[in-house]
C-alpha cells in the first residue's frame, strides 16, 4: 500500500504550534459555501470566513473532523479525507495551525454514539485496530499531499465512553479502548513525531468522569499527549462550569501529567453578551493555568448561521451574514 511509502517521522513544512491556540472549528465551510453561504464582517463586508477568523478575531488554529465514508460530504457538512485536506491546506495558507479530528465512524461520534463504520462492522478487533492504523494514516498522508502536518490530531471525539462500539466501549472493555487510542496515537507518529495526539471527553466539567476515562486508559497502557474538553454552557451557569472546568483541569495535570486543551465549546446565538464573557473567561483562565499546560480554547463551527444543519444554534453569526460579539472574547 502507499500509505506506508511516507517518510516517517519526517514532518513536511510543519511550523511549531502557537504557545496558545485561539482556535475554531471550521469543518462545516465548505459545504456551506457550496450551499451558497458568504459571511459579512462586523461593518457588514463580504469577506472570505478564514481571514475574518484571523484578522478580527485572532483566531490562530483551525479543527477539522474526517469521516470514514460519509454519507454527504456538503449540506450536512460532513468531511471526507480530501475535502477535510482541502480545507486544511486554505487554513495553512493562512498562517494558521491545523488540528485533525478523527471520528472514526461514518457519521458524528460523541458520548452517546460511537457507531462503526458501515465497512469494519464485522471485523474483528485485530482488523479493527489495522483499520484505525490504516485510516489515521491515510488521512495524515491526504493533508501531507497538501503540504499540512497538523499539530494536534484527536484519536477519536468525545470518547467519554469509549469508541467504536461495541468493541472499544470502555464500559465493556477498558483494555480495547486504550489499545484503540494507542493505536491511533502510534499511527499519528510514525507520520509526524512532532504533531500531539489528544483524548477527548465531553463535559469538561465532569471531574469524575475525566478519572475514570483517563485513568483507565493510562492504567491499561494508552499512550498520548493532551487531554481535551468539551463545554457547553448556558448563559446562565458558565461562571461556574468554568470554575469547575478549570478545577477540573489543575486535577487532570496533577494527576496524570498531561496538559489540558478545551476542543470545543460554543453557546447559544442568541445570548452573544454571555457568550462574549465565556469565552474571554475560560480563554484567559486556560491560558493562566500553571506551567504553560492550558493549551488552547475552540469555538465550535462559530460560522454556524442560526439553525444550521438541521438546528444548530451555537454559532456565532447572525441570520444576516454578520457576527455576533462572541467571538471578540478571543480578542487581547
Amino acid at each position: 500500500m502507499s500509505v506506508f511509502g511516507v517518510n516517517q517521522g519526517t514532518p513536511s513544512r510543519v511550523s511549531a504550534a502557537p504557545a496558545f491556540a485561539k482556535g475554531a472549528d471550521i469543518s462545516w465551510v465548505a459545504g456551506m459555501e457550496a450551499q451558497g453561504y458568504t459571511w459579512k464582517d462586523k461593518n457588514g463586508v463580504t469577506r472570505d470566513i478564514v481571514q475574518i477568523l484571523k484578522q478580527d478575531y485572532q483566531i490562530n488554529s483551525v479543527r477539522i473532523r474526517v469521516f470514514v465514508n460519509p454519507s454527504s460530504s456538503y449540506g450536512n457538512g460532513y468531511m471526507n479525507k480530501e475535502r477535510a485536506a482541502a480545507l486544511a491546506k486554505r487554513a495553512k495558507d493562512a498562517g494558521m495551525s491545523v488540528m485533525l479530528t478523527l471520528h472514526y465512524s461514518d457519521s458524528w461520534a460523541d458520548p452517546g454514539q460511537q457507531t462503526k463504520p458501515a465497512g469494519w462492522a464485522s471485523y474483528t478487533f485485530q482488523q479493527l485496530m489495522d483499520a484505525v492504523w490504516n485510516h489515521t494514516r491515510e488521512v495524515m498522508t491526504a493533508m501531507q499531499s497538501k503540504g499540512v502536518t497538523p499539530d494536534w490530531v484527536q484519536i477519536g471525539n468525545e470518547t467519554n465512553d469509549g469508541m467504536l462500539w461495541n468493541d472499544g466501549k470502555a464500559s465493556l472493555n477498558m483494555k480495547n479502548y486504550a489499545w484503540l487510542i494507542n493505536t491511533g496515537h502510534n499511527a499519528v507518529k510514525s507520520i509526524s513525531t512532532a504533531t500531539k495526539t489528544i483524548v477527548h471527553l465531553a463535559n469538561g466539567y465532569d471531574n469524575s468522569v475525566f478519572v475514570w476515562n483517563i485513568g483507565g486508559l493510562i492504567a491499561n497502557g494508552a499512550a498520548f499527549d493532551i487531554i481535551g474538553m468539551s463545554l457547553y454552557p448556558s448563559s446562565t451557569d458558565w461562571s461556574s462550569k468554568v470554575t469547575q472546568t478549570i478545577s477540573n483541569s489543575n486535577n487532570m495535570i496533577s494527576r496524570y501529567g498531561k496538559p489540558v486543551m478545551i476542543t470545543e465549546i460554543g453557546m447559544d446565538y442568541n445570548q452573544p453578551a454571555a457568550a462574549k464573557s465565556f469565552v474571554a473567561d475560560i480563554k484567559t483562565k486556560i491560558r493562566n493555568i500553571t506551567g504553560g499546560n492550558g493549551l488552547g480554547v475552540f469555538y465550535w463551527e462559530p460560522q454556524a448561521t442560526p439553525g444550521y444543519n438541521g438546528g444548530y444554534n451555537k454559532g456565532a453569526w447572525q441570520a444576516d451574514g454578520k457576527p455576533t460579539i462572541a467571538l471578540e472574547g478571543f480578542l487581547n
